[in-house]
């Protein structure tokens, strides 16, 4: 786990054990060691794999996680036993003077996320978006670096600057309606051995450092993954993908005509095309009854134009 997050559960347990001392385990993980970009690590999930298995193994009772980063999948013999207060959820971009929009075109931002890369890409095209790594401290150094280490702003998370105390930096957050952040950004995830949260010390310690509020607002995180994971296996035990069923709003009623097997009349917006052909019984062409019924099998109701 990172420092300040480590300190701050750390501290936050020996108060509710009464003053029982509370060591701090070191454990390196690929996340840490590695300079690749997240995303090609797998992203979610590149920090918790080195500490799970330290805690199986009891090499350690807790760890620490920012819950945005935790896989949702559940752990087997682990449990989330407490979530503290939530820090500010949003993003801040710090650079040397000014916000984002005050950037010069050619600007350098850096980030080591594909969401708030493609949100920074999103505001503002002419800059260039550099994929960065590091802890907070190094990545704020850039700032100030020549050469092509130098950035004009970098993207962080503010949770991240008040647990260090950086208040000396020009950072402007990012207003939530119009730059949201990762499902529950700002959480830290206190996770145990599934029977130590049930019964003993670490259990009581454990429910005085939890949040209610901050671990109710957390766990819906984890509720929308795995809704939307249950309608990908189905889709899967379909073998096609799941389909919005609801009626597209520009959708509208093709009156077919007599036809012969093997032609279509193009769909609009022409990516589809309704096929005519015999039926498996009667053998009759596709729309002919529909057809007869506007007085010959010659005649086709003109298309409604598309309205915009």
């Amino acid at each position: 786990m990172r420092w300040p997050r480590r300190k701050l559960v750390a501290d936050a347990l020996a108060t509710a054990l009464g003053g029982i001392p509370v060591e701090i385990v070191r454990v390196t993980t690929h996340g840490d060691v590695s300079r690749a970009s997240l995303a090609s690590l797998g992203g979610t999930g590149v920090f918790a794999t080195a500490l799970r298995d330290a805690l199986r193994e009891g090499r350690c009772d807790v760890i620490v996680h920012s819950f945005k980063d935790l896989p949702t999948a559940p752990a087997t013999g682990l449990t989330v036993g407490a979530v503290p207060r939530r820090e500010d959820a949003r993003d801040v971009v710090v650079t040397r003077g000014g916000g984002l929009d005050t950037l010069p075109a050619g600007a350098r931002v850096g980030t080591g996320s594909p969401r708030r890369a493609a949100q920074v890409q999103a505001a503002r095209p002419d800059v260039e978006v550099v994929d960065i790594r590091g802890n907070v401290d190094s990545r704020l150094a850039r700032l100030h670096a020549s050469g092509d280490e130098r950035l004009d702003a970098v993207v962080l998370a503010a949770a991240g600057l008040a647990r260090l105390g950086r208040t000396d930096v020009a950072a402007h957050p990012m207003d939530l309606d119009a730059w949201p952040t990762a499902p529950a950004q700002g959480a830290l995830a206190v996770e145990v051995r599934a029977d130590d949260a049930s019964a003993g010390p670490l259990a009581e310690a454990l429910r005085r450092v939890d949040d209610p509020v901050s671990a109710a607002l957390a766990a819906s995180r984890t509720r929308r993954a795995r809704r939307a994971a249950g309608r990908l296996l189905r889709a899967r035990g379909r073998d096609r993908p799941v389909r919005d069923r609801r009626p597209h709003p520009d959708r509208r009623r093709v009156r077919a005509r007599r036809q012969p097997p093997g032609r279509g009349i193009p769909h609009p917006p022409g990516r589809r095309r309704i096929r005519a052909g015999r039926g498996r019984r009667r053998r009759r062409p596709l729309g002919g009854r529909a057809a007869r019924s506007q007085g010959g099998a010659g005649e086709l109701a003109p298309f409604p134009e598309a309205t915009a």
